[in-house]
């Protein structure tokens, strides 16, 4: 099965590193965040990727033009012949088509323009800045087994203050710390898509959060497979510290390889 990643946006929150790089590519644990998420699906032996490029997307097919160079032992040998000979290598056993789908196509248009490389074909599909530590073995049976035209994973935000709780006269009651629970419940990537998908995709300018779900909301096709563990989208630097931190520790959930 085909995994579809979006890796073409801005990155505007990010603008300290992402002015140089797209946001999929900035680091974390001396790897870029794609990396990461391609080694996730990986593990579940998932390893064949479609990246949806836009911005910057050189530095994309730049970085995996190298990446077999880079992880190997080389020989490089002016002498006689002037040649290159590999001898160990500790790359990944990946097929990665790379795609210009535009620089200012919107999310549901970057879809649409690799519909060629799925065609008919159920796939995989999320977004290029976020790492989470679902089984997405279990995720994928639970599309399979209802039947819908898309599945979307759902994850609880937690609040990052405390709460208070009062009666009706404005009188504290109670404070608390927050809870993991205190949040709202978003859509976190990690999606399962029947090509009937392409269906409600029009064009480059179509967001595929607003129209095309939308539309499948209203068709009883969207379904949310709810994952209570880790997750984590690096919009910001902070979040990139986050992440850091729990490499450094060796305490990423998402880390499973």
């Amino acid at each position: 099965m085909k995994v579809v990643i979006l890796a073409g946006g801005f990155g505007l929150r990010f603008s300290e590193e992402s002015h140089f790089k797209p946001k999929p590519m900035i680091e974390i644990g001396e790897k870029p965040i794609l990396w990461h998420i391609m080694k996730e699906y990986s593990h579940y032996g998932y390893h064949e990727f479609i990246i949806c490029c836009g911005y910057k997307q050189h530095v994309i097919k730049e970085w995996f033009a190298n990446y077999y160079l880079h992880n190997s032992d080389v020989t490089f040998d002016f002498t006689a012949e002037n040649k290159m000979q590999i001898h160990t290598n500790s790359v990944e056993p990946w097929k990665v088509t790379l795609v210009d789908t535009g620089l200012n196509t919107m999310t549901g248009g970057r879809i649409k323009r690799i519909q060629s490389y799925v065609q008919d074909e159920t796939f995989m599909l999320t977004y290029g800045d976020g790492v989470c530590d679902i089984d997405l073995n279990k995720l994928l049976e639970f599309h399979k087994n209802h039947g819908k035209i898309a599945t979307i994973t759902a994850v609880n935000v937690g609040q990052r203050f405390g709460i208070l709780e009062m009666d009706k006269d404005n009188k504290v009651k109670r404070f608390r710390e927050k809870s993991e629970r205190d949040g709202n419940v978003i859509n976190a990537g990690y999606m399962v898509m029947n090509p009937e998908i392409f269906r409600y995709i029009e064009n480059d300018e179509t967001v595929f959060e607003q129209s095309a779900m939308g539309q499948l909301v209203k068709e009883g096709q969207l379904m949310a497979y709810h994952h209570d563990g880790f997750w984590c989208c690096m919009d910001t630097k902070r979040d990139k510290q986050r992440l850091e931190e729990l490499i450094a520790r060796g305490e990423a959930p998402w880390i499973t390889w």
